[in-house]
């Protein structure tokens, strides 16, 4: 039952009850007690029902007051939505109701991911969930445009994100946007950004993992192409230059430092074709200036150059020391670095001069480079665009026979020796 009483109902209930139109019995001066006993049943009358009335009035009020509050959260949903396809009027809705408390956000990096927005003809087919990444779920799937299918990687952000998280998404397709334009640098294809879900769209790379992909090897995987079974020491060395290439592009062109250069956070493809990955601390440093010491030391120790492990500041020389390390990965096909060590010890022995030794298969220019690189002074190192230069002037001396292990990788034994935990 509705309630349909008003204000000027009020107001017209007193005015005809007002005293001019009642018709109360005429007092005398003989009749006193007659007038007042009149009087009070007049006021046993009116004041209940007036408030009768206003309490009537009051509730109404109240009523109609909650209930244009449930109405509001549906009156929006229906006159935001986008219609995309999918999505209920009522989903889509609450997409732009949320949309609306990071719109500044989103017009302030419209001028430079505009270009990178997904065009509409563009289709993501085939979704499938690889792992749980920094900012939510990554999938694997195929992009599909004008009759041509590409293989790609999806880093969406997850739901219900606060204001801060969507500004440091969106900073990372700016990021890639801005930074990643070299070949040896893993490319982002499209972006999300203007509606939700957010997302990035990235190259997919096969085999994939630099790591897992010197693992295959050792084990003779036939999953692995022909030109990878025959992965040699001239190999190692058309790697190595393409991922200082990618480092040397970052410091120089950006004055930005990677690190934590390693197999794991390098990507190959067809071709023995590099792409520098695992770019979350040159981001954090490109974003805010600097990087946090409890990131920069989530880093394996084997790893870190001794300068990083004293917490001293790091530089991109700090990143060529780690050069050293991968290029004792590609060698050894990815056996542990002082893999007769334990992660603690290292550095003790390092203070005292001590290095690796030269590993089976490897040739002495190849080897002088390595320690080159772990120079305990940073000075002393070379530079990336040296180091370039040095793997092209050796290239001819590798050796072009393919590179083998007798030694199963077993990865627990491997995370205890290199500190990596999984």
């Amino acid at each position: 039952m509705r309630l349909s009483f008003t204000v000027g109902d009020v107001r017209n209930a007193e005015k005809s009850l007002s005293p001019m139109d009642i018709q109360s019995p005429q007092c005398n001066n003989t009749s006193k007690d007659h007038c007042a006993e009149g009087s009070g049943l007049l006021a046993l009358i009116i004041i209940p029902v007036l408030l009768a009335l206003s309490t009537v009035v009051v509730a109404t009020l109240i009523v109609r007051s909650v209930c244009c509050k449930r109405q509001a959260p549906a009156i929006t949903s229906v006159s935001t939505s986008n219609g995309n396809a999918g999505k209920s009027d009522r989903s889509a809705g609450r997409d732009s109701v949320r949309i609306s408390t990071v719109s500044g956000t989103l017009r302030s990096a419209r001028d430079a991911l505009g270009p990178w927005e997904i065009p509409g003809d563009c289709v993501l087919e085939e979704v499938e969930f690889l792992q749980t990444g920094r900012y939510g779920p990554v999938c694997r799937s195929r992009l599909s445009r004008a009759g041509v299918t590409t293989a790609v990687v999806v880093k969406t952000l997850r739901d219900s994100t606060s204001e801060p998280d969507v500004k440091e998404f969106v900073d990372w397709a700016r990021f890639h946007a801005t930074v990643c334009k070299n070949e040896n640098l893993v490319q982002m294809l499209f972006c999300q950004t203007q509606r939700l879900p957010l997302y990035l769209v990235l190259e997919a790379v096969s085999p994939g993992n630099l790591l897992h992909f010197l693992w295959n090897i050792r084990k003779g995987d036939s999953g692995t192409s022909s030109q990878s079974q025959h992965f040699s020491e001239r190999s190692v060395y058309m790697v190595a230059k393409q991922v200082a290439a990618g480092l040397d592009y970052l410091s120089s062109e950006h004055r930005l430092i990677h690190g934590d250069v390693a197999a794991r956070s390098m990507l190959i493809g067809s071709g023995l074709s590099v792409r520098v990955s695992g770019l979350g601390m040159a981001f954090e440093a490109w974003q805010t200036g600097k990087v946090a010491q409890r990131r920069a030391a989530e880093v394996p120790l084997k790893w870190q150059a001794p300068e990083r492990i004293m917490r001293q500041p790091m530089t991109d020389r700090s990143d060529v020391w780690s050069f050293g390390i991968l290029l004792y990965e590609l060698i050894t096909l990815g056996d542990p670095p002082y893999p007769e060590l334990e992660p603690l010890e290292v550095f003790p022995q390092i203070q005292n001069s001590y290095q690796m030794k030269q590993p089976e298969n490897c040739g002495g220019p190849l080897y002088d480079l390595m320690k080159y690189c772990w120079m305990w002074n940073f000075k002393d190192r070379p530079t990336f665009s040296a180091i370039i230069k040095l793997l092209k002037s050796y290239t001819h001396l590798a050796e072009t026979k393919a590179l083998c292990s007798q030694e199963d990788m077993d990865i627990f034994e491997y995370s205890k020796r290199a500190g990596v935990f999984p």
